[in-house]
């Protein structure tokens, strides 16, 4: 059986190796990446990441974060792949940067869906090895087969 992960990800939606100063302008470069594949409009995407960033960091610590928003024009999930380099200040319970970064965008009713999706990217991140190989990855190919090859 697939995992929910890999079919978000694409080479467009892939960045690898991107230095931002905040996670204003990660939110920014985000909202721009789904506006040009997606179609979505910037300004609703930047918000809506930046207003639930604004209720508490999205960052789990061990460098990996998973901002996430509602979008009300969105008919399914939807994500992009940013490796900082170097790590961001994240807010991260554990205080360390961020360099691994999974932003997933639902639709705005997308309950149950939405909470499988975090969940298996919580046991993607959760695992020490996989981590390393993330930071590993050369290209956005690389990057697909591995989460196409990842099982939860």
């Amino acid at each position: 059986m697939m995992n929910l992960i890999a079919p978000l990800i694409s080479s467009d939606s892939t960045v690898l190796n991107q230095a931002f100063s905040s996670k204003k302008k990660l939110f920014e470069h985000a909202a721009q990446l789904f506006e040009s594949f997606k179609g979505l409009k910037r300004q609703e995407v930047f918000d809506s990441l930046f207003e639930r960033e604004r209720l508490g960091s999205t960052a789990l610590g061990f460098g990996v974060a998973i901002p996430h928003g509602r979008i009300k024009s969105l008919k399914e999930a939807t994500g992009a792949f940013y490796r900082l380099t170097p790590g961001l200040e994240f807010d991260a319970p554990d205080t360390r940067p961020v360099s691994l970064c999974f932003i997933l965008l639902v639709p705005q009713d997308a309950n149950e869906r939405h909470l499988q999706i975090l969940g298996e990217l919580a046991q993607l991140f959760g695992d020490a090895a996989t981590r390393d190989r993330l930071m590993k990855v050369g290209t956005p190919d690389e990057l697909q087969n591995l989460l196409n090859s990842w099982k939860p």
